[in-house]
């Protein structure tokens, strides 16, 4: 029977393979590597287009899977000099490598497949790595073009017929420009993507890209974060640098699936911004006193609450920084490390390898530290372990998710801890908001009517003794709403600054510690709290607003209503 020269040929062609396989198979054994068969092998899109064609090529190696900073390297031979090279540049980027050997066909299949992914990202051919290079002139371009939202969506437009690398550009410079905490890219039913900036704690819509845009888009990004790109169902968390003139920024991705395509959101971790003073925070002069006491304790638990976003990892690095001496060991265990902090040892929560908090607190206390950060409370175990340290020397920094300061006591009780333990380990507990900051260029003063004065009068003089006579005076009280907005400032205003309220813990014996052993409800805690001088978030906040430095706007969004202000709205309309 005769085969048809089809057939004849697929057939050799098979034979062929099989023996380039058995081939690497043996190569694989005689020097001592695993062996591969890629076209059986699921490959990282990601992985392949970290290094240039050029070197994958003369090195004869392709990455095919990034995790973190370990590199899976398919390799014809370790034997080749220019393998050597690449591996010792490789180890200076900081990767750990672990070396496969594959035939050469399927090395070949996997470049033909690097030039199509790189070709359809626009990539040329530079390798991608786990940073983006902000050059001078886009960031100077930025800065002239970009300084409000309105500004910065034609400064991306500009950029969207261009190649990918230049949207990308165009976005991360005009965040850093306005000060963006976070950048979002949303699909939605109409085939676009929208991009927002979080500014000063609000959303805003800065341009929108048609759905081809936005697949490369995101295509890019995964590739900075080192995330799978065919991998589209479920979602993904990765980091990268995005470096400019004026240093790093590091940047959190999330990318999750959406019902129009993948939403990402970008969390942009800029050093420049970290507040590491108390007063910058915004905390009163006597709540200083008040928190500087508490810091020079030798042992005990600080507790701040407040919702995500509202600024608790910001306040304890300024707590870390004001008790950072030589002679003292600070150490951290965070999810994820946000700021990096010179003279403090900071680990990272890794749920893969089991370093959860309560796992990585008990190996801290093993570490002989004085000071201790946990970044958040979520369970008995690690509530149980930090109480723990706190009553056994040492200070213990760490957030809980609550409404206000007195509710941290219920809700450490709700998790399962003894009330009897509570008052003798807790110090203090701050809750706090972030309130936009009023631009003073362009802030506008509001005439106070007669009504609202004297409720103003009223409020001033049932402040505890302990606020300073500045701000209890009702000679400066004056109230300001935003401008229409300038060029210093995004609709008239500009940064954020907290508003707090400080439980200050009675320690064993005090009226406040038997409240807290007979399990108290949260009212009764926050009654007796008020009686030892407690001022609440909405106090402080309307302190700051009859200071100029917020308004009574943003006072209410973050704390809600104010009757007398609202009876000052209708007699001024």
């Amino acid at each position: 029977m005769r085969l048809s020269r089809d057939t004849l040929v697929s057939k050799i062609t098979s034979f062929n393979e099989a023996a380039e396989e058995r081939d690497a198979r043996r190569r694989a054994q005689a020097e001592g590597f695993p062996y591969l068969n890629l076209a059986e092998t699921a490959v990282d899109s990601a992985a392949l287009l970290l290094l240039t064609e050029e070197e994958e090529r003369q090195a004869k190696a392709i990455p095919i899977e990034a995790k973190k900073e370990k590199l899976t390297l398919a390799i014809y031979s370790s034997l080749r000099p220019e393998l050597k090279e690449l591996l010792g540049n490789l180890k200076t980027r900081g990767y750990e490598v672990n070396l496969v050997i594959a035939s050469l066909k399927g090395l070949e299949s996997l470049w033909a497949r690097y030039l199509k992914e790189a070709k359809r990202l626009g990539l040329g051919k530079k390798p991608v790595t786990a940073e983006a290079a902000l050059t001078k002139s886009i960031l100077d371009a930025a800065r002239t073009s970009a300084k409000t939202t309105t500004l910065a969506t034609d400064f991306i437009s500009s950029k969207k017929e261009g190649p990918t690398s230049q949207l990308v550009e165009a976005i991360f410079a005009s965040a850093l420009v306005l000060g963006a905490s976070d950048v979002h890219l949303e699909p939605h039913s109409e085939g676009g993507t929208s991009i927002r900036f979080r500014i000063d704690g609000l959303l805003k819509d800065v341009n929108q890209v048609p759905a081809e845009i936005a697949e490369r888009l995101t295509s890019r990004i995964k590739l900075f974060a080192k995330l799978k790109l065919n991998v589209t169902d479920s979602p993904q968390d990765g980091r990268f640098t995005v470096s400019g003139d004026e240093g790093e920024v590091e940047v959190r991705a999330s990318v999750v699936p959406a019902e129009f395509g993948e939403a990402v959101v970008m969390r942009i971790l800029d050093p420049r911004k970290i507040v590491l003073t108390l007063k910058d925070l915004g905390f009163r002069s006597d709540d200083e006193k008040v928190i500087t006491a508490a810091l020079a304790r030798p042992n005990g638990m600080v507790l701040v609450t407040g919702p995500t976003g509202s600024g608790k990892t910001t306040t304890l690095y300024a707590f870390l920084a004001k008790v950072k001496t030589p002679a003292l060991k600070i150490i951290t265990v965070e999810d994820p490390i946000e700021y990096h902090l010179s003279g403090i040892e900071q680990t990272e929560v890794d749920l893969e390898s089991g370093y959860t908090f309560v796992a990585g607190l008990r190996s801290i206390l093993r570490q002989d530290p004085d000071i201790i950060l946990v970044g958040e409370i979520r369970d008995l175990e690690t509530a149980e372990t930090a109480i723990h340290a706190a009553l056994t020397g040492h200070l213990v920094f760490s957030t809980l998710h609550t409404n206000n300061a007195s509710g941290a006591i219920p809700r450490l009780v709700d998790l399962g801890v003894k009330p009897g333990v509570i008052g003798p380990a807790l110090i203090i507990v701050i809750a706090q908001r972030l309130v936009r900051r009023l631009c003073p260029y362009c802030r506008e003063e509001l005439k106070i009517e007669e009504p609202a004065r004297i409720k103003i009068e009223e409020f001033l003089k049932s402040l505890p003794e302990r606020v300073s006579g500045s701000a209890r005076s009702l000679r400066d009280a004056k109230i300001y709403e935003p401008g229409k907005g300038c060029n210093r400032c995004e609709e008239g205003y500009r940064g954020q600054v907290g508003i707090f309220e400080l439980f200050e813990s009675g320690g064993g014996g005090t009226p406040l510690d038997l409240l807290m052993k007979e399990g108290a409800t949260e009212s009764e805690i926050e009654q007796a709290a008020r009686k030892k001088g407690m001022v609440t978030m909405q106090e402080d906040g309307v302190l700051k607003a009859l200071q100029g430095v917020t308004s009574l706007e943003e006072v209410i969004r973050a704390s809600g209503p104010i009757g007398w202000f609202e009876s000052q709205k209708t007699a001024g309309t």
